[in-house]
């Protein structure tokens, strides 16, 4: 089963030029300053995400994620459950990237 995050395409390009690991949580929030990233069960859901957080963004791409062996939590937030990767991302979980459509 995989998962979904939304990224800024430059600081995924900048992990990944780097080796990894991807640490930023959300927009404008790294791992340490949430302490978990957030991801998506599926692309409802992203859709959902994008509408509301980064609608003003068009340099987005959508990291799809092989959650085997990662620190995988779902959670609640509001009235819906998310996955919540607890630890740094590597870029070997990253399966696929994808543009997310509107985008670049």
């Amino acid at each position: 089963m995989k998962i979904f995050h939304i990224a800024e395409r430059p600081e995924w390009d900048a992990a990944r030029q780097a080796g990894g690991p991807y640490e930023v949580s959300t927009r404008g929030q790294t791992l340490a300053e949430v302490g978990f990233i957030h991801a998506s069960r599926d692309e409802e859901q992203v859709r959902t995400v994008e509408r509301a957080f980064y609608a003003d963004l068009d340099d987005l791409v959508l990291l799809v994620i092989d959650p085997q062996g990662l620190d995988v939590r779902h959670e609640p937030v509001g009235d819906d459950v998310f996955p919540h990767i607890y630890g740094p991302l590597p870029i070997e979980a990253v399966i696929d990237v994808r543009p997310l459509p509107g985008n670049r």
